[in-house]
């Protein structure tokens, strides 16, 4: 009984209210005659005007490598249907309709540029109808746009991607499309990004004749334009970098006979190279712009090039900026190991292997240590000592008299080869020096005795026999000690002119670390950091 009790009170309260009826009979009335194929215009010589605008809700993803932009958006679509109007009067009050999209015409406008799988990423809403025949469509949907990525300044880099919307099938003739606010899209709920900061949203409407069709049609195009922040990039890629880069300046510092500058700078190019591997995820996968000795180096290239190869985008219009930076710096740290070995291969020279060329004395012995502030122990080296130098080189006799001991063998030994027979005492007391005179003297007045001619000949030519050897032993010794002299003397000016490369390899790496990184930050457009 008490549901048979509540079923009537309803039917009571319906009967008596006068908005259901209405909207239904309404509802009715405007749908029973309405074709969803035809243009609602009075006149159908005159377009139909649309007006379009977006609301954009969020910058999803920026898909570098594949230039794609992801976002939230919301479209907002209005326009007057002919066919949709009545006197709210006549309906209970009823002033506006929540329809369905597919009982009513609604403009097919579409986003040129769209990269999703549907093309058309909308979800389909309600349109709210007014009782003047006022329709608003607003469709929020999740858009995927092409978008040119100009990766040139990264990570010091602004993007300005298209959103271009049109009708598909209608041209300008048939389908006006209006912007509905002149400073572009709506940004007032937008939800801010982490990565990216959004500058603005202009929108602009654009009238194309297309080489497909003679008709003129109309497209509005939003352009959102970001700027990235680069605070994340400075601290994560830069600041490392750097780092790594300074590191390898010290490779120029550590001593040959360590046994340790080569290993620090492979180890440090490796290092380099691991890096760049958190870095691939990073780099948008470009070449547009100008956005990088063993087998170990080319495997650290090798392995380098293929994280690149995955992070660039695959074009060939710029370099990116970081990109180029990183290629300094690699090429840097490469150029340290090569002058490393350069280094180790004249510390380690020696005179039976290698003669010291006269460019590299005046060069890497004279002017460059001068230059570089450096000095040997017991020879101060100045520009008055370099021209000294150079002079007494010039003026260099091609035979040195002597009054050593060395000279004076080398005489007593000529004398004896050329000496006539030893009978003659005249002829070999010829041709002598004062010092090799009396040293002869002393030798007549010991050995020779006044007897016969055959027996002062015989005790001669005996003793000279003897002294000759003597002389010719004394000679070994001190072309040995002489020939040692020399060598100690050239391996020590290799070792200082290897000395001398590591100096000037330091300083020139140190300043070009410096200066590739002041360009780097000077050449960015902009640093967003918060």
């Amino acid at each position: 009984m008490a549901p048979m009790l509540a079923a009537l009170a309803l039917l009571a309260l319906i009967s008596v209210s006068e908005q259901g009826p209405h909207e239904k009979r309404l509802l009715n009335s405007l749908l029973n005659s309405y074709n969803t194929l035809e243009r609602p215009v009075a006149n159908e010589s005159e377009p139909l005007e649309v007006k379009f605008g977006l609301t954009l809700q969020q910058i999803i993803d920026v898909d570098e490598k594949n230039q794609i932009l992801t976002t939230n958006v919301w479209l907002n679509l209005e326009w007057n249907d002919y066919n949709l109007r009545w006197n709210d009067s006549d309906y209970g009050g009823v002033k506006d309709l929540r329809i369905t999209p597919n009982k009513l015409w609604k403009p097919d406008v579409l986003m040129y540029n769209s990269a999703d799988e549907g093309f058309d990423g909308t979800y389909q809403t309600n349109v709210v109808v007014r009782n003047n025949g006022s329709c608003l469509y607003v469709p929020p949907g999740i858009f995927k746009s092409t978008c040119k990525i100009d990766i040139t300044w990264f990570p010091f880099d602004d993007q300005h991607c298209d959103m271009k919307f049109g009708s598909w099938t209608y041209d300008g003739n048939q389908l006006d499309l209006v912007l509905k606010d002149e400073a572009g899209g709506d940004l007032s709920d937008f939800i801010t990004n982490g990565e990216w900061y959004l500058i603005g949203m202009p929108g602009k409407k654009n009238t194309i004749t297309y080489a497909c069709c003679p008709e003129p049609y109309v497209d509005v195009t939003f352009t959102i334009m970001i700027r990235r922040r680069t605070l994340y990039y400075f601290f994560n890629l830069i600041v490392p970098c750097v780092l790594i880069s300074s590191m390898a300046l010290l490779g120029f510092t550590l001593p040959p006979d360590s046994g340790e500058k080569l290993t620090l700078g492979v180890t440090i190019l490796l290092s380099l190279t691991v890096f760049l591997n958190l870095v691939a995820e990073s780099l948008p996968s470009t070449s547009d712009a100008v956005p990088l000795i063993g087998v170990t180096i080319l495997l650290s290239l090798t392995v380098f090039l293929n994280l690149v190869a995955e992070t660039l985008p695959q074009v060939s219009d710029a370099i990116p900026l970081l990109g180029t930076y990183f290629n300094c710096i690699m090429f840097m740290v490469a150029s340290s190991v090569v002058l490393t070995v350069v280094v180790l291969n004249y510390h380690h020279r020696t005179a039976d292997i290698h003669e010291m060329p006269q460019w590299i004395k005046t060069v890497f012995l004279q002017w460059l240590p001068w230059i570089l502030r450096m000095s040997r122990p017991g020879k101060k080296i100045t520009r008055k000592t370099i021209m000294m130098s150079n002079r007494m080189r010039e003026l260099e006799l091609k035979e040195r008299s002597s009054k050593s001991l060395l000279a004076n063998v080398l005489d007593i030994d000529d004398d004896f080869r050329h000496v006539p027979p030893p009978p003659n005492s005249t002829a070999s007391t010829g041709n002598l020096g004062p010092g090799c005179s009396i040293f002869r003297t002393d030798f007549r007045r010991s050995f020779v005795r006044p007897s016969t001619m055959e027996d002062v000949g015989g005790g001669l030519g005996s003793h000279h026999r003897e002294l000759h050897l003597i002389l010719r032993e004394l000679q070994f010794i001190t072309a040995r000690m002489k020939k040692a002299d020399e060598e100690a003397e050239l391996i020590s000016d290799w070792k200082f002119a290897a000395m001398v490369v590591d100096r000037f390899c330091l300083f020139v790496f140190t300043l070009f670390t410096i200066i590739a990184t002041v360009a780097v930050l000077l050449s960015a457009p902009h640093i967003i950091v918060q």
